[in-house]
């Protein structure tokens, strides 16, 4: 693996930050950030713009102008190849006079795949490629599993008592978790293209499933099953049928990001199909106690240890007295 500068690593990490925010304001398109650094020291940056607008490298490169010439350009994700809403940035990039080109990761797209990379060294640029790559793949994940896969990037969030409890068993759940676990949770939905859950879920809690906790874009809402009238999830869409085929139909739509909020029916269904890609539990310290209230998960389960689901950890947050854990699928861990 190459071995890249201190100072090469701070300019894709700023590349990196500049793509940050920008996810769904340019979905079903990657959200990449790219920066361009002169011999003299000067930079000039870029994000991606919305639908229809310039890719990263392009916004970078118009700021630079004729001093683009003789520069380095670190791109968060390999410059495109084909005509698409722009043309090919790939080839702008060679005719600025731009010497090198630093690349986080290689596009999955079908369309790129490699092609950005080895048009730019066929015409004489020095290409590096993986610089900060373990980010930007955690960056890009929703993305790229929707280009390799044709569905969304699937995200099961729950929210659980220490003893995996989602509800009392009069059915009640508000509220497990506290404030600032919810504002998480608002902030996950700002970054989700779209929301899921049960028609039972609209039935028994009538949630609005819309960004109010913090600014954001509020997602496509989606029931499985039959939105009753006047529900505040109103407008939504309702889908009914195999899963996976919801899966492949809503990543036609543009879908990169589904944040599945169900109760225990759909976490179970999901689950159980293997179609999670990373799982969100925010655990409050509290206990139901005994064993009649409702569980995280419905069905039978397992018979014996040797059959236990077991994921990673990527992460654990504490957000006021609640703790925020992300775990992944050991075979879907990055």
């Amino acid at each position: 693996m190459e071995d890249f500068s201190k100072q090469e690593k701070t300019y894709m990490q700023r590349a990196i930050e500049l793509a940050n925010p920008r996810r769904r304001i340019v979905s079903p398109n990657p959200s990449v950030g790219a920066l361009i650094v002169t011999s003299q020291g000067e930079c000039f940056e870029g994000v991606t713009e919305p639908v229809g607008g310039s890719h990263a490298e392009i916004v970078a490169l118009k700021k630079a102008g004729n001093k683009a010439r003789g520069a380095v350009l670190f791109s968060t994700l390999e410059p495109c190849s084909h005509y698409g809403h722009t043309p090919p940035c790939a080839d702008v990039i060679i005719d600025s006079g731009i010497k090198k080109v630093f690349v986080g990761i290689e596009d999955p797209d079908k369309r790129v795949q490699g092609q950005g990379i080895q048009k730019m060294k066929k015409a004489g640029l020095d290409v590096s490629i993986g610089l900060c790559k373990e980010i930007i793949e955690e960056q890009l994940q929703a993305y790229i599993v929707h280009r390799k896969t044709g569905r969304p990037f699937v995200i099961l969030k729950l929210a659980i008592t220490i003893d995996g409890g989602i509800a009392a068993p009069d059915g009640t759940s508000n509220w497990i978790t506290g404030p600032q676990a919810r504002q998480d949770v608002h902030m996950l939905r700002s970054l989700s293209d779209a929301i899921l859950v049960g028609a039972g879920t609209i039935r028994k809690d009538d949630p609005q499933l819309s960004v109010r906790a913090v600014q954001g874009i509020d997602p496509l809402r989606v029931v499985l099953g039959k939105i009753p009238p006047g529900a505040k999830a109103i407008p939504a869409k309702e889908m009914t049928g195999d899963l996976e085929e919801i899966l492949q139909d809503l990543g036609r739509q543009g879908v990169l990001q589904l944040l599945v909020e169900g109760g225990a029916k759909v976490a179970s269904q999901f689950h159980d199909r293997s179609l999670v890609d990373r799982y969100v539990f925010y655990m409050a310290p509290a206990l139901f106690g005994g064993g009649n209230y409702k569980k995280a998960f419905e069905g039978k389960g397992i018979e014996t240890i040797s059959d236990i689901w077991r994921g990673e950890f990527v992460s654990v947050v504490k957000l006021g007295q609640d703790l925020r854990i992300d775990l992944v699928p050991k075979e879907k861990a990055i």
